[in-house]
């Protein structure tokens, strides 16, 4: 359907016809997202044992009702939210509970979803069967942080290991997620422009004077991975820096400001000194998406170097370029443009994914 030529040399963008489709976009959440881990937040999220909690996993999109559970051995589950007898949404807030119990006609099921118990079905043949209880969902926990996939194709592994072993010296296990700190966005725009911005630092110079301060564009670096991509944001003189990076690192003895993570195809992880922004872009339709960003900070003084004010002018900078670029790409006169070969190969690569997924 789309062809990205291997060679960032002799490469195209994705044409804007992709971003003006509405069946492109559908084919992008059945293709892409339904079968890619997705953040779904900590372990924090079931504090105690006996607990539930709720959520929708990407909302407008995916939309699929989920329940994260902790039951009384401490074992978490990610089950269905609904129940198998009439599709009734089985738990509406988060809680204690030692039970799911449907408020419809009284089924009951186990914290790890197995069918408890049901009014009235006693003359029912071949009752129950494995298609009464609860469809459990690929959970996966990385220390504190916790990925659902609905239908994996992939292993967490296959996707994270990259990350994992490069980053298994960042002290994830004492970071707090601060609520305050955290922001949810709304933007005009399809969902991949917005990647698009955030996997080059390109742009950095011309749209964000605050941010390029801290960094030294000449020793700006991208790594590509097979689902993944590094943005190696190296600190100019006098910002702030990692003063703890191990020697067996590949990055031991550079003034690092910020380790930027994309993962395929809508999560970015941004490790700083002060802790992780974790940022989840939700497609709501191609003109609109939603992006949430989460903070973790550090239970120390290494807290101190953040700033919500400047992650938040960040957004707005972002924000306003993506926001043109959707609109100049319903231009009668743009189809595609070209890859900066030394500039945009996280943009290529990302492109070549999204092509080649919709390929297969």
């Amino acid at each position: 359907m789309f062809d990205i030529h291997p060679d960032i040399r002799k490469a195209s963008t994705l044409p804007a016809r992709f971003y003006q489709s509405d069946d492109v976009f559908q084919q992008l959440i059945d293709l892409v997202f339904k079968s890619n881990w997705h953040f779904i937040g900590d372990i924090n999220l079931v504090p105690e044992l006996n607990y539930a909690h709720p959520f929708i996993l990407l909302p407008n999109s995916i939309n699929e009702p989920l329940i994260l559970t902790r039951n009384k051995q401490g074992i978490l589950n990610c089950l269905s939210n609904v129940c198998t007898h009439r599709g009734m949404i089985l738990i509406e807030k988060p809680g204690p509970v030692r039970v799911l119990s449907c408020s419809y006609h009284g089924r009951c099921f186990s914290l790890d979803g197995q069918f408890k118990s049901m009014p009235s079905f006693n003359d029912a043949e071949h009752f129950p069967s494995d298609d009464d209880h609860l469809n459990h969902i690929s959970l996966h926990q990385w220390e504190s942080l916790l990925f659902a996939n609905i239908s994996p194709t992939l292993s967490f592994e296959e996707i994270f290991n990259p990350i994992i072993r490069r980053m298994q010296w960042y002290d994830i296990h004492n970071l707090i997620f601060s609520e305050k700190d955290s922001h949810t966005y709304h933007i005009n725009a399809h969902w991949s422009l917005y990647c698009d911005n955030f996997l080059e630092g390109f742009h950095v110079p011309f749209v964000h004077p605050g941010l390029n301060e801290h960094l030294d564009q000449k020793e700006y670096d991208t790594e590509l991975y097979p689902y993944a991509s590094l943005q190696l944001g190296v600190a100019s003189p006098g910002s702030p820096s990692f003063q703890s990076i191990p020697e067996d690192s590949p990055y031991a003895g550079k003034d690092i400001f910020a380790f930027y993570w994309w993962v395929f195809p809508n999560l970015m992880l941004n490790f700083y000194t002060w802790g992780l922004s974790v940022n989840v872009v939700e497609p709501i339709d191609r003109n609109h998406t939603r992006v949430h960003f989460k903070t973790y900070l550090f239970n120390d003084k290494r807290a101190v170097d953040f700033s919500k004010e400047d992650i938040h002018q960040t957004e707005l900078e972002d924000e306003v370029v993506v926001e043109r670029v959707h609109q100049g790409l319903k231009s009668q006169f743009y189809t595609r443009g070209r890859f900066s070969p030394t500039k945009e190969t996280g943009v290529h690569h990302f492109h070549r994914l999204l092509a080649n997924a919709l390929s297969d």
